[in-house]
């Protein structure tokens, strides 16, 4: 019972007590007309930016985007703006969400934003400090997703360079100026690592531009606080997924060379199954990655061992094709050879056929002579000379005889040289795929030597590449 009247004494003691009156935290300077919309007065008004990065949320290689949740913090100094102390000692006074629409603010704008969102609990996670020497301090929580313009045509040795621009979109450069604070410019937690911060994929580092940058929005400069954020990928997983494995289907494929030819199940289901599987990786590969303008580093890799694979089941194939001539096709020849009667060979053919065109040409040769020596004129009732026809038919047989003699020389040599080809591909076929062959000897020592040699040229060339980004 005492209680409940204590409790009402203290409820009525309340209602008697008028309300206190909103705490005036500044004031505006005195013969100044205070204008939110207009900046501080001067030719030039310095915008300091600080960071605070709290943890990188992801990266989307699919979208070119990078998700991160920081403390922006901004800073300015507008002299037409005092704090009130209200009788306490103090460096700042807060300032409420309602004192913020009746101050000027910069126009913050950040050219590769896509997406921000204001991190809020109870209520909104920001700050807004006026200090004794008129700066005012602008903190807010946001979760930031940047756009980043990436090339994936080294992946995965590939390094993603993306800037981002904290600058003005209304004041030019000569009236408002950003730049980065030139303390703590950038902080991390404890557990973030030395300016750079670990993802399953990627080592995001952060770095800012010192001195100004200058960016165009169509009508004039503006001035810029740049932070350059680098995506260096993470090379060891694809090491031993993708470069490991394929590196000893290929070796693997060398050992097709030591097994003997005609143990066609063995070495065919060798090379198949490590065709089949390279393509397989190739698939994967090209599915799970980036989207890129050209080939992709890996594609290369694996295209080109994808190359070596096939071109040692093409080695089989001639050494298959060699066996198979060496036991069937020159055994074939060799009895139908035998069952034919010896004929004239064809260099005494071509002899014989040198000989009869001589023969032709000094025949028609001394028929010409002997009738202009001897030619007797007719003498017809008219007295018109006329000469004999005989040696005229003469020579024009002699030409005919020659033309065919030739033709038939003409057909000897092409002979000649379809025996000669033949002669080579016999010789190359028996090298290749008889038991005496060498091929298989030649390729074992080949085809490492050249995988050695594309494998140094390949890392050198896309490791000069990626080392050129990264600086």
């Amino acid at each position: 019972m005492r209680c409940t009247y204590i409790a009402s004494l203290f409820w009525l003691f309340e209602l008697c007590i008028p309300a206190r009156t909103a705490t005036i935290n500044y004031q505006y300077q005195e013969g100044i007309e205070y204008d939110k919309n207009v900046k501080p007065a001067g030719t030039l008004t310095d915008v300091s930016v600080s960071l605070y990065i709290n943890r990188i949320s992801g990266v989307d290689e699919n979208k070119e985007e990078i998700s991160f949740d920081v403390f922006l913090q901004i800073t300015w100094e507008d002299l037409r703006i005092q704090p009130v102390f209200n009788n306490k000692v103090g460096e700042y006074v807060e300032l409420t969400k309602a004192d913020r629409d009746m101050i000027w603010v910069p126009d913050l704008y950040i050219r590769q934003l896509r997406e921000m969102k204001m991190l809020t609990l109870f209520e909104e996670i920001s700050s807004l400090r006026l200090y004794e020497n008129s700066t005012i301090s602008l903190s807010i929580g946001a979760t930031i997703i940047i756009k980043c313009d990436m090339d994936f045509v080294l992946y995965p040795l590939d390094v993603q360079r993306c800037p981002v621009d904290f600058s003005s979109y209304k004041y030019p450069v000569k009236d408002l100026r950003f730049r980065w604070r030139s303390e703590n410019a950038l902080s991390f937690p404890n557990d973030f690592g030395d300016g750079f911060f670990r993802l399953p994929k990627y080592v995001v580092s952060f770095y800012t531009e010192q001195e100004s940058q200058i960016v165009n929005y169509s009508d004039d400069n503006h001035s810029s606080a740049r932070l350059e954020i680098t995506l260096s990928r993470e090379v060891k997983s694809y090491l031993l997924e993708n470069y490991l494995p394929s590196t000893l289907f290929v070796s693997i494929s060398w050992g097709s060379f030591v097994v003997v030819p005609e143990i066609v199940p063995g070495r065919m289901v060798l090379l198949v199954t490590t065709l089949l599987s390279l393509i397989t990786m190739f698939d994967t590969v090209r599915n799970n990655s980036p989207d890129a303008l050209e080939l992709k580093c890996l594609e290369v890799w694996l295209i080109s061992c994808t190359l070596f694979v096939f071109f040692a089941l093409m080695e089989y194939f001639i050494v298959l094709f060699g066996i198979r001539y060496d036991k069937h096709w020159r055994v074939a020849k060799a009895q139908h050879a035998s069952s034919i009667p010896p004929s004239i060979t064809l260099q005494s053919a071509v002899t014989m056929a040198q000989s009869t065109m001589d023969t032709s040409i000094n025949s028609a040769s001394f028929q010409r002579e002997n009738g202009l020596e001897h030619a007797t004129l007719k003498v017809s009732g008219t007295n018109k000379i006329q000469p004999h026809d005989h040696n005229s038919k003469t020579t024009s047989a002699s030409l005919s005889n020659i033309q065919d003699t030739v033709q038939s020389a003409q057909k000897v040599s092409s002979v000649m040289t379809r025996k000669r080809f033949r002669n080579v591909a016999d010789v190359a076929l028996l090298y290749a795929g008889s038991q005496r062959g060498r091929l298989d000897q030649l390729s074992l020592i080949i085809f490492p030597v050249s995988f050695l040699i594309f494998t140094i040229s390949y890392w050198t060339m896309y490791l000069t590449e990626s080392k050129k980004n990264f600086k």
